[in-house]
């Protein structure tokens, strides 16, 4: 059951120096719960607990009494304590064992995902263990949500071959007359036929832009945009399965009858905007920067006439569909210290951009990859034209 967990809390103790140690300090995890407890523990927590792990090896999860059995049942910790009254004699305790040059906790300025400890429950890790540094746990975080362990890759290429069934499924159905709306609920069936959930809001997820006029961005589906022949219509969607999502972009032509040929905007926007995620591709490996793969495919995409696009290339999937450590992302100051990142084998990325085409609709793609020793493996084939479907 906990089999990912496990596989995670070893690559922790790989991760970390000798002489650090990193806690994780959370309580009442139904309220603010930490976004690293689902790889590291597996359920919520009530009361103040600290979980352990040294560089040297050892785990330790400090938890209230209530909580002692469940921890030992994941049986990821070598050691479980309870308390009644106070963590902090525990607490302390345990740390002054350890002597670590450092206490890594779970804060960060850039990554959401390393930053679960809440300025309250900081204040109070301070306080009980005054006079040991504490420096943020980003480094070590990332690292473990990043590097993903073959149970994770497993699931995650169960997603996105459901996700191909899916779309096969909207290749069937699109016709004309019919709204945005009509096409998610298509997709929710289908993920209810399959027994999985949306990626994200299901509100929001699928994403559909039927025709020009439709807005593109983080909208949900509306009534008012209708399927016309000579159009595009965009979907932006992904499932969540064992925990583990997918998240795909694909276009479809909606070819009127007589048309011979998809028309020219159309096609030099797909080669525009396949080619700047080829560049992309072509850069990812391990070693490189995340910016350096963003700057590869903005570069092509301006290079062929059409104006950047105002997001990151790419982002990393998981367990969520932006699943923090390195942004496939220029180094603008919103997105922090994440596009100086490291790629590294076992990565599980989206390499995602767009244009759109007068008249016609949105021309955007986003692929999922998996970083290997050598580059990368496409999760699903690559789409470099349109899927025409006749009217």
């Amino acid at each position: 059951m906990y089999k990912i967990q496990h596989e995670k809390l070893a690559q922790a103790i790989s991760i970390l120096n000798e002489n650090d140690v990193w806690i994780t300090f959370v309580r009442e995890t139904a309220h603010n719960s930490d976004p690293v407890l689902e790889l590291i523990l597996g359920f919520g927590v009530t009361w103040h607990s600290a979980l352990i792990i040294s560089g040297s090896g050892r785990k330790i999860a400090i938890v209230g009494r209530y909580e002692v059995e469940s921890v030992r049942r994941m049986g990821g910790y070598d050691e479980v304590i309870g308390y009644d009254a106070s963590i902090q004699p525990t607490l302390r305790a345990a740390i002054d064992e350890l002597r670590p040059a450092q206490v890594l906790v779970n804060y960060s300025e850039s990554d959401s995902a390393a930053d679960g400890l809440s300025h309250g429950m900081c204040l109070t890790l301070a306080r009980y263990l005054e006079g040991y540094p504490l420096a943020s746990a980003e480094s070590v975080i990332s690292a473990l949500r990043g590097r993903k362990s073959p149970s994770e890759i497993s699931r995650i290429r169960a997603a996105v071959d459901l996700t191909a069934q899916v779309i096969d499924s909207v290749t069937g159905l699109l016709r004309p007359g019919l709204s945005e709306v009509d096409i998610a609920r298509h997709i929710h069936a289908e993920f209810d036929r399959h027994g999985v959930t949306p990626a994200w809001e299901p509100a929001h997820c699928p994403a559909v832009n039927c025709g020009p006029e439709s807005p593109l961005g983080h909208t949900g589906p509306s009534a008012d945009y209708i399927i016309q022949p000579g159009q595009l219509v965009h979907i932006d969607l992904g499932v969540k399965l064992d925990d583990y999502v997918s998240d795909i972009q694909r276009v479809w032509y909606l070819q009127p009858a007589g048309e011979q040929d998809v028309p020219r905007a159309i096609q030099d926007a797909f080669r525009a905007v396949h080619g700047a995620i080829q560049a992309a591709a072509d850069v990812l490996r391990p070693g490189v920067q995340g910016w350096q793969v963003d700057q590869a495919a903005r570069e092509h995409l301006v290079s062929t006439g059409y104006p950047e696009y105002q997001h990151a290339t790419g982002h990393h999937i998981g367990r969520t569909v932006h699943d923090g450590a390195t942004a496939l992302g220029p180094r603008w100051e919103r997105y922090g210290q994440t596009p100086f990142g490291i790629v590294e084998a076992g990565n599980v990325f989206t390499l995602e951009l767009g244009v759109s085409v007068p008249g016609y609709g949105a021309v955007s793609l986003e692929e999922d990859v998996l970083v290997t020793d050598s580059g990368i493996e496409w999760l699903m084939e690559p789409q470099t034209e349109p899927i025409v479907v006749p009217v």
